[in-house]
């Protein structure tokens, strides 16, 4: 059977696995407390051989224990009888009833003079472990890992418990398996810890977990000695992966490294599809966001009478979304720490339906040739950070290395921002009212002249108007003809009587109207994302 050791922090959990095993582990430990999954085996006195795994303890590694518990089949619950049920006491038993894995109860630490093993099983009775001598079927040991006490009759509850399970795995045919914990050895190579839960496992086999495969160089046991083979139930940690695998992920052999291939290019299409539909609703919901946020500030500008409504297709509007300007770029660092962290920072990017950014590919390393012909196909911007920048880069290839995070993002903003369509910008010269309405002679017809008053600024001829009449705007466009006494002019000022005529002679203004003397200009715009510095 494989165990996992799990309970609250500092409960003795590692103790209890060194004493199993006679290895003195819990002492090499940052500050005493377990940082990394261990899965070793054990062999019992009767012979049978235990994986156990001993999972972090302390609510930092919740992840970490969460995925021990999806290959293990019988939890040990240590609880200290001096402390009684803990916060991850309870997130253990919760876990436990989730994944309907079967529980024993290590009491551990009855050897202190504070120990209080009675309160400790009503504790647990609470959350719904019913021991065996409570009438329950849950077996419950008192234990001292540290002294060795009771340890036999705990070794002899997994081996009951065990029994009554009927475990049983095939030792042949392909292999399956859980990844428990992966690293890149300075000296190996990439490696993975696994649990083999069917078939035997043996150099040679090809494997594929998750969108990582391995063809199999070397088998290692817990200590690090090489394995010829690994049957079910043992614990391995696995040389020859040519990506690295995700703990947890599930491992499976394929007879081909090109069934292997073709197993890994359909996992990345589905995952390109499923990324591709939360793309989809991210935007979606980001376009609901920005719909709501447009009518809000048309509305905000009809009652100021800045708007009026215009009926038939707007180009801005009716461009489709393979049409959004866009900022591709290809990054290079040095290290994973430094791409991970430039990520991090892409993901505040937000603004993807004025701008999108692409990353189209990223890695460790230098700014190879690869990347250049990528770069060229995607029209793509190359930026490194605290990397060289290649001498022999093509002039159509940009390419920008930087050593401080923020300066390449300060670049990486001019280049959205150069993306943004100019946009329209009011500025509002002068205001009149008007005062009267009357009508002149235009050879066989009437038509209206306003007579005004400026309040605000300046008017000026050549300059656009628009007439206001109860918050909503009834003319936008030029005058006719701007009078001052009985000569045309150029512009008034302010406290200065006109008369104003509008191009449109049906258009015909009212006491109490307001005309709006107004310019526009192009401006370019600013990106308004934030990265957080």
């Amino acid at each position: 059977p494989v165990v996992t050791v799990m309970g609250h922090v500092d409960h003795g959990k590692t103790t209890l696995l060194d004493s199993l095993r006679g290895a003195a582990v819990a002492a090499g430990e940052a500050g005493g407390i377990t940082q990394h999954i261990g899965a070793f085996t054990v062999k019992l006195s009767n012979g049978e051989q235990v994986t156990f795994l001993d999972t972090p303890g302390h609510a930092a590694f919740s992840a970490m224990r969460a995925r021990g518990a999806h290959v293990t089949d019988i939890i040990v619950l240590v609880v200290a009888a001096e402390d009684g049920v803990m916060a991850q006491t309870r997130e253990v038993i919760q876990l436990a009833l989730n994944e309907n894995v079967p529980i024993i109860v290590a009491i551990n630490k009855i050897d202190k003079p504070e120990a209080d093993i009675d309160k400790t099983k009503r504790d647990l009775m609470q959350m719904g472990l019913v021991l065996e001598d409570q009438g329950g079927d849950i077996q419950a040991i008192p234990i001292s890992a540290l002294k060795g006490t009771n340890l036999e009759l705990l070794t002899e509850a997994v081996s009951t418990q065990a029994t009554i399970m009927g475990l049983k795995a095939d030792p042949a045919g392909l292999i399956e398996g859980v990844v428990v914990e992966s690293k890149t050895d300075p000296h190996r190579g990439k490696l993975s810890t696994a649990i083999v839960t069917r078939g035997t496992l043996r150099k040679g086999a090809v494997l594929v977990s998750g969108l990582a495969h391995a063809k199999v160089r070397g088998l290692f046991d817990h200590n690090g000695k090489p394995m010829t083979q690994a049957p079910p139930g043992t614990p391995v940690e696995i040389l020859g992966w040519r990506e690295l695998p995700l703990a947890g992920d599930v491992i499976l052999e394929v007879e081909t490294e090109k069934k292997a291939h073709s197993v890994l290019r359909w996992r990345e299409h589905e995952a390109k599809h499923h990324k591709a539909e939360e793309a989809v609703d991210e935007i979606r919901k980001k376009e609901e966001e920005h719909l709501a946020k447009y009518r809000a500030e048309r509305d905000a500008r009809r009652l100021a009478g800045k708007f009026r409504m215009r009926y038939g297709p707007r180009e801005k509007e009716n461009i489709e979304h393979d049409d959004v300007p866009r900022v591709s770029i290809i990054i290079k660092g040095d290290v994973h720490g430094s791409v991970e962290a430039l990520l991090d920072v892409f993901d505040t990017y937000t603004n993807n339906e004025r701008c999108r950014l692409d990353v189209v590919h990223y890695g460790v390393g230098n700014v190879s040739e690869g990347d250049i012909e990528l770069a060229k196909a995607f029209n793509a911007i190359v930026y490194g950070f605290s990397v060289p920048a290649p001498t022999n880069a093509p002039k159509e290839v940009t390419i920008r290395c930087y050593d401080v995070i923020y300066r390449l993002i300060d670049d990486l903003k001019k280049e959205i921002s150069s993306k943004l369509p100019a946009v329209e910008v009011e500025e509002i010269v002068g205001e009149a009212n008007v005062l009267q309405q009357f009508f002149i002679n235009e050879g066989r017809k009437e038509v209206p002249v306003a007579g005004c008053r400026c309040v605000k600024g300046v008017l000026k001829k050549a300059h656009k108007f628009r007439l206001v009449r109860d918050d909503e705007v009834l003319y936008e466009g030029q005058l006719e003809s701007m009078r001052h006494l009985k000569n045309e002019v150029d512009s008034i000022k302010k406290d200065v009587e006109c008369g104003l005529r509008f191009k449109d002679t049906k258009v015909v203004p009212q006491a109490g109207d307001t005309i709006v003397c107004f310019t526009t200009r192009m401006e370019e715009q600013q990106t308004d994302w934030d990265p957080g510095f």
